[in-house]
């Protein structure tokens, strides 16, 4: 992707943020309370959980779902003055609706 293209970085660079915060496992209330220190995990990699895969279709809704927010917050500023942001956040959404609805998508 050209690097001019900032309505389009700055939309997918989001997106990739969301799809990375969706593969997060959530943590259970036992591990938030944590244990006694001398009980605690010790070394590289003891804290680490694995990451949740998302389908095709996970994916598929959280980039329709950043693209409906984006749109919402567009029509929510009506202001003259907030003419700029608005076109941004529709361009932004476009983007996404047409990575996932064009052609050539395999």
């Amino acid at each position: 992707m050209r690097a001019r293209d900032k309505v389009a970085v700055s939309a997918l660079r989001a997106t990739l943020g969301a799809l990375d915060n969706a593969e997060a496992v959530s943590v259970g209330e036992a591990e938030l309370r944590g244990v006694a220190l001398e009980q605690s995990p010790v070394g590289a990699g003891t804290t680490e959980a694995a990451r949740r895969e998302l389908s095709e279709r996970d994916v598929e809704d959280v980039v329709r779902a950043e693209a409906a927010e984006r749109l919402e917050a567009a029509a929510q500023l009506t202001a003259p003055a907030h003419a700029d942001r608005a076109a941004r956040l529709r361009a932004e959404a476009d983007v996404l609706l047409r990575i996932l609805d064009g052609p050539g998508i395999a």
